[in-house]
């Protein structure tokens, strides 16, 4: 691990093809990916909703060199039962209705991985019979005295803070403190700022080819306007906005409507929700002045220098910034 980190090196760089990205903290994702593949242990992938954290799990999959499949389970709203249905199978004859044995989720992951999402929704129970199958290594299909042996990689993720979780009693010390062997986080969309201009150029290139279409030309505002949008809903809504915007698209240029009006969307649900203070309760406000000039000059700098993005990410024109800007230089 520590030659991998000391060195800024991958073995295996072709495990990350399908993960879009240049940013140095993803790099270190995947060398920590690359250092623990080859463990048995449980790992947990932490992060928010939309990051990519199903691709990590592929990328580990692949590096463990296991024969067997990777086996995806999303685990967000399963009771007990259904849970331990999905992922023990049953035997004939275990419940109304089961009028033949099926294989669960561990059987079909032999000798690969089971991926397990949204792990922090598991109910008390579910969390029970979870924990017993990491510790013991078994488990018993429904309906069955028999145990079986599990022969497959455990890999769970969650957008939730499992420590906090635990800390206030809604998931189980024991558990967590044996999911957390092996852990790491994906870092949002918005701490990877480098990665817009790359995805964004890659998701249009995929949306082009699926409607037989151009790719169209990327106006240089675009990416800033990106690069200044906080994307609650990270590479997921990124994808989902370039498509529909590859859907209007009819001319050379990429139109912005489609971003703007997205963005503009999401910023009236933030500003719906609780109130932000943005100022101490005990100094005074700064004047209406003092801060239009602070605006101005951090929209410039946001712009490179560049007047007119600066303008769109102040919603003036731009011979009011530039009004603006002769009585600051003055």
């Amino acid at each position: 691990m520590r030659r991998r980190f000391l060195t800024d090196t991958l073995e295996r760089p072709d495990a990350f093809a399908n993960i879009i990205t240049r940013d140095k903290s993803m790099r270190l994702v995947f060398q920590y990916v690359e250092a623990v593949a080859q463990s048995r242990q449980p790992v947990l992938i932490k992060g928010e909703s939309g990051v990519g954290k199903e691709l990590i799990a592929r990328a580990l999959h692949t590096l463990s060199n296991r024969g067997g499949p990777l086996v995806p389970v999303n685990v967000a709203g399963l009771d007990d039962t259904v849970f331990a249905d999905t992922l023990f199978g049953h035997t004939r004859g275990a419940f109304t209705g089961a009028d033949k044995a099926r294989a669960g989720m561990i059987e079909k992951a032999t000798n690969g991985t089971l991926f397990l999402d949204e792990i922090g929704d598991l109910s008390q129970a579910s969390q029970v019979k979870l924990l017993r199958l990491l510790q013991e290594g078994e488990y018993y299909p429904l309906g069955s005295d028999r145990p079986r042996q599990i022969n497959a990689r455990v890999v769970v993720a969650t957008h939730q803070d499992l420590e906090q979780k635990q800390a206030n009693g809604e998931f189980r010390k024991d558990l967590y403190y044996r999911l957390r062997i092996h852990q790491l986080e994906v870092p949002p969309l918005r701490e990877r700022k480098n990665d817009i201009p790359l995805l964004l150029d890659h998701f249009l290139a995929d949306a082009a080819e699926e409607m037989g279409k151009t790719k169209p030309t990327v106006p240089k505002e675009l990416s800033v306007l990106l690069e200044n949008y906080s994307f609650p809903g990270n590479v997921r809504e990124l994808l989902a906005m370039t498509y529909d915007a590859m859907s209007q698209h009819k001319s050379k240029m990429l139109s912005m409507a489609v971003f703007r009006r997205a963005l503009g969307e999401n910023v009236a649900v933030h500003q719906s929700g609780s109130p932000l203070s943005y100022f101490p309760a005990n100094q005074p406000l700064p004047t209406l002045q003092a801060m239009g000039d602070l605006l101005v000059t951090e929209a410039m700098q946001r712009a490179g220098g560049n007047q007119s993005l600066a303008s769109r990410l102040l919603g003036i024109s731009q011979p009011a910034l530039s009004k603006r800007l002769k009585k600051l230089s003055s």
